[in-house]
């Protein structure tokens, strides 16, 4: 698999800056029906944030926002550090490009973002999914990985080659992220899963320095403690989360779900943080039926 074949996964797509508010904020905007936010996690931007947009629920019958959040890429990080003000951002970014209300879909560290605009902006979520999305602090220390990541930010050639040498060797690209040899073969071997996963994570290699501050930010909060009333969350919500999660434990999935009202979950046997991938073939269809049953009819 080459970095071109690699790179088709990737939606075509043009980001823009959009004037709001509370500052500038960097997004792509495509399709077309009812609104759904996209929020990527750490070392993530608007173009992860669409193509784990694109994996959960599929190209069509959506309007998906995807957003950069701040610190990454084009969304500077004084527009919120906190995942209170970052939801904040997110509905001057929906006044901005006149959307009354939006579905939010999170992953990994968009997670407490996600749960603030359902508080926060109740009368404009019309739904929530929360995909090995983070409700609570998590108390581990960031891997190894992410250390070196850091150091390589220093040297930009090492890091271009280290990015071209992946794309060449899939199988090792993507042993960290799945342990398993026969989840990773199938993964791989699948013509939509494979080539999004192996995006996704060449593309962290991609403008890295350009996603650090946010990656340090969202570390800093989820280790904070913290406390949501998700009690009070009116939007229906679906919650997806693999039981043999490493990075968010399965543990804050079944919590959230027991709280939010009326929550459903869908948990992902022996799935790890890269289930949307690993198991497309099963999220995809309960992701894209939820938000087709509670959409806003017009």
């Amino acid at each position: 698999m080459t970095l071109e074949q690699i790179q088709t996964a990737l939606p075509e797509m043009e980001p823009r800056i959009i004037e709001t508010a509370r500052g500038a904020v960097e997004c792509a905007v495509t399709g077309d029906g009812p609104v759904v936010l996209a929020l990527h996690g750490a070392m993530g931007g608007y173009d992860q944030s669409m193509l784990l947009a694109r994996a959960a629920m599929g190209a069509r019958g959506f309007r998906i926002i995807a957003v950069s959040r701040p610190g990454y890429l084009g969304s500077p990080l004084v527009l919120g550090r906190t995942p209170e003000e970052q939801a904040d951002l997110c509905a001057s970014l929906l006044d901005a490009l006149a959307v009354p209300e939006a579905a939010v879909i999170a992953i990994s560290g968009g997670g407490q973002c996600a749960l603030q605009f359902a508080l926060r902006h109740a009368e404009r979520c019309w739904g929530l999914a929360m995909v090995s999305a983070c409700s609570a602090p998590i108390p581990m220390r960031p891997p190894l990985g992410f250390y070196l990541m850091r150091l390589m930010v220093r040297f930009p050639p090492a890091l271009a080659s280290m990015r071209r040498g992946a794309a060449t060797r899939p199988e090792r690209t993507a042993r960290r992220s799945i342990p398993d040899p026969e989840l990773r073969a199938r993964t791989l071997d699948d013509p939509e899963a494979g080539p999004m996963l192996l995006a996704l994570q060449l593309s962290v290699m991609e403008r890295m320095a350009d996603r650090m501050p946010g990656t340090d930010n969202d570390i800093k909060q989820s280790r904070r403690p913290f406390a949501y009333l998700v009690e009070r969350i009116s939007a229906p919500a679906l919650v997806v989360h693999g039981t043999a999660d490493k990075a968010v434990p399965f543990a804050q999935a079944i919590s959230l779900a027991a709280r939010i009202p009326g929550a459903e979950l869908l948990s992902i046997e022996d799935g790890g943080h890269v289930s949307i991938f690993t198991h497309l073939r099963e999220i995809r269809p309960k992701v894209r039926s939820f938000f087709e049953a509670h959409a806003p009819r017009r």
